[in-house]
């Protein structure tokens, strides 16, 4: 999976992550019936992502220290379940292994 190539990439899709939290927070407000699951994890998800980029603003973000909380969250999680799980993924690689550069 292609990992961010900049500081600013990685930050659009930490804010893009947002973003589709809030959407599916107004789906489950829609339909809660169909949308029950969603709620027992989109509270963290939305925490953790704050967190990181509440973390980047501050300048007191770290790479490379390994998954982000989120993906014990998400690791069985299917699209169907989770529509943007594919960003959180690459949020989560970029994390782990830096910035994608030439060399990769």
């Amino acid at each position: 999976m292609q990992r961010a190539r900049t500081v600013e990439e990685y930050i659009a899709l930490v804010k893009e992550a947002l973003y589709e939290i809030d959407e599916m927070r107004a789906s489950i407000a829609y339909d809660e019936e169909g949308m029950g699951d969603a709620i027992k994890y989109i509270d963290e998800l939305e925490y953790n992502m704050k967190e990181i980029f509440d973390l980047m603003a501050s300048g007191d973000y770290c790479w490379r220290t390994g998954d982000l909380k989120y993906m014990d969250i998400i690791r069985h999680m299917d699209e169907g379940m989770l529509p943007f799980r594919s960003l959180l993924i690459r949020i989560n690689e970029t994390h782990k292994k830096g910035l994608e550069t030439d060399e990769d």
